[in-house]
């Protein structure tokens, strides 16, 4: 070819060079042309394949609507163990307060239950002693003065007992009451109706609607046991 005026020629290209082969083919080449088996990389290829297979392993599975509801349940009723456990320690703190201020107000009632009475018994036992020291200054003389004093005494415990609600028994005149009455005697007495109270020995009292005392009273006798007792004695 004729080099036209004006132009440069054209460089030569170099000579094409052989292709290198990989790390291949050195050792295909050391192995006779096939790659030699190794355990650690047929493992590490039975795992990648697996990978590669099992989406599952790769991201964890989402919980159900069921399972979220338990464990939500789960928490709640947790939560709501604890607030019970603590309830029932309180409620055990204040029954055991309450059962010591209960004994200790126990005690001091039956030590000091008496008190308000025995502080209205004192101004009777003034009266009663004013009576006595009047009787001894007197010489035993003035008897009449001495009967006032009593009776002062008297109508003091009457009033202090009613403050207390202490009331007597109401019983002549009256039905024999077992309740109320003890029948120590019977007596004829045609005026009255049979097991009437005609007479009372003792004093019964109440304590508001509780029994202290039964009155000791003799009774009306039944109209047959009168006349059997008049013809018996009239018989002797």
């Amino acid at each position: 070819m004729t080099n036209r005026p004006g132009k440069k020629p054209l460089p030569k290209l170099p000579p094409p060079q052989p292709v290198v082969e990989g790390w291949e083919s050195h050792a295909e080449e050391a192995s006779g042309g096939v790659l030699a088996p190794s355990p650690e990389l047929e493992e590490a290829l039975r795992e990648a394949s697996e990978a590669v297979s099992d989406p599952r392993a790769q991201a964890p599975a989402p919980e159900s609507p069921e399972a979220t509801a338990a464990t939500a349940r789960i928490e709640d009723l947790s939560a709501e163990l604890v607030e019970t456990k603590d309830r029932l320690i309180r409620l055990q703190a204040d029954f055991e307060n309450f059962r010591r201020r209960a004994l200790r107000e126990r005690e001091e009632a039956i030590r000091y239950g008496a008190q308000n009475l025995f502080k209205d018994l004192l101004t009777t036992v003034d009266n009663l002693e004013r009576a006595i020291d009047h009787a001894r200054r007197g010489g035993g003389g003035d008897s009449e003065n001495l009967l006032q004093g009593v009776e002062l005494v008297q109508k003091d415990l009457l009033g202090l007992m009613a403050r207390h609600g202490v009331t007597e028994i109401d019983a002549i005149g009256k039905p024999f009451d077992p309740a109320q009455h003890e029948a120590m005697a019977q007596a004829a007495d045609a005026s009255v109706a049979p097991n009437t109270v005609l007479e009372v020995l003792q004093k019964g009292y109440k304590l508001r609607d509780r029994l202290l005392r039964p009155a000791r009273v003799i009774v009306a006798r039944p109209e047959e046991a009168a006349v059997e007792g008049s013809e018996g004695q009239a018989t002797d």
